[in-house]
């Protein structure tokens, strides 16, 4: 029995959430959050990494955590080079990716550099577990249609392998053996997925905002629009990219990107507002039916999660348009705080490699 401690760290954009688990028992989960003000004053990455340690080490020595019983830091995993999907030590060479940002800047990257300095303070081992850059791509989905633009593999990898993993369970079967189409929306993106046999074989890039427009982000958008309108003279590449990823979809259309706002528009029954939330199923729908193609029609079930999945209206309306592809499983949430515990524990007891950076 695995009687050693796992602590979770889980970075968002301002606050820090951190988990405390004995083998699979959570003893205690906390949502640190921080000064906006603050957090946006911090520019140089080793500011915001000492801040948000200094926080983590404080709310462990506040709910007397015995820091000696914690064998693993678990990070959530932030923009790496491509990789396979799997846990894999924090080392110098992760540390220095992730603080100059090799694939970019975002504040997933602070997980696995906050649990890398929490690891060294107490004498534990610092891992992160499937970060958003898993790469399994078939080479053929890789071709975008001009070959200076490659398509790529940036997409909810936490989150979509623990339940899928979860899923085959269930039916008592292995990942490895079984086809899904999976959707996870997140307050960014919304990533789509095509898993075969343990692989997820062809995914929009949903940290640039490809695919399904989302809360936040505009989703595919027709490019020689977009390309007259950055070269208009009236916005900045800084602009742009914001009005793509931050100020894009739900956002745009009605004006806040705050989802309790948005749910409470739906309820009162504005009529703009559901029509965007159908139009953002539509969408769902037509890239799940993309999913298909990649599969061939070879699909054991179509996997949604995430909390917009908690509507009726927008599960109808995806279940209308794709539910003759096969059947549909539900996860109306994220889980990414226990899908890392889960990795870490998979380590502990052996069943799980870590794998190296380099």
């Amino acid at each position: 029995m695995v009687n050693k401690d796992i602590l979770v760290i889980y970075p968002e954009t301002i606050s820090t959430q951190i988990a405390l688990y004995k083998g699979t028992s959570l003893l205690f989960l906390k949502n640190i959050k921080h000064n906006p003000e603050y957090i946006a004053s911090l520019k140089e990455p080793a500011k915001k990494i000492e801040f948000r340690t200094s926080e983590v080490m404080r709310e462990l020595k506040e709910n007397d955590a015995d820091l000696n019983d914690i064998e693993i830091v678990v990070g959530r995993g932030g923009l790496l080079k491509p990789l396979n999907a799997g846990v894999y030590e924090v080392n110098q060479k992760m540390v220095d990716d992730l603080r100059k940002g090799v694939m970019g800047w975002h504040h997933t990257n602070l997980g696995g550099l906050i649990a890398f300095e929490v690891a060294a303070k107490i004498g534990a081992r610092p891992v992160l577990a499937d970060p958003v850059s898993v790469d399994e791509m078939d080479e053929i989905a890789r071709i975008s249609g001009h070959p200076l633009f490659e398509r790529k593999s940036i997409f909810h990898a936490l989150n979509q392998k623990f339940f899928a993993r979860k899923y085959a369970k269930a039916h008592h079967k292995k990942y490895e053996e079984i086809n899904l189409i999976m959707v996870t929306v997140g307050m960014g993106g919304i990533s789509v997925a095509a898993h075969r046999n343990g692989r997820v074989v062809d995914v929009n890039n949903a940290y640039d905002g490809d695919g399904p427009f989302s809360i936040k982000r505009s989703g595919n958008l027709p490019v020689g629009d977009l390309i007259r309108m950055a070269y208009s003279g009236k916005y900045t590449q800084d602009e742009m990219i914001r009005m793509i990823t931050k100020q894009g979809g739900y956002a745009a259309y009605l004006g806040t990107g705050n989802i309790h706002e948005i749910d409470r528009l739906m309820e009162k029954g504005d009529e703009k507002a559901l029509f965007i939330s159908d139009a953002c199923a539509y969408a769902v729908a037509k890239d799940i039916g993309a999913m298909y193609a990649v599969l061939e029609g070879n699909v054991d079930a179509i996997i949604l999660t995430g909390n917009i999945f908690h509507s009726d209206r927008f599960l109808e309306n995806v279940k209308n348009r794709v539910g003759k592809i096969a059947d549909f499983a539900l996860y109306p949430s994220v889980n990414d705080i226990e899908a890392l515990a889960e990795n870490a524990f998979l380590v502990l007891k052996g069943e799980l490699d870590v794998q190296v950076y380099d």
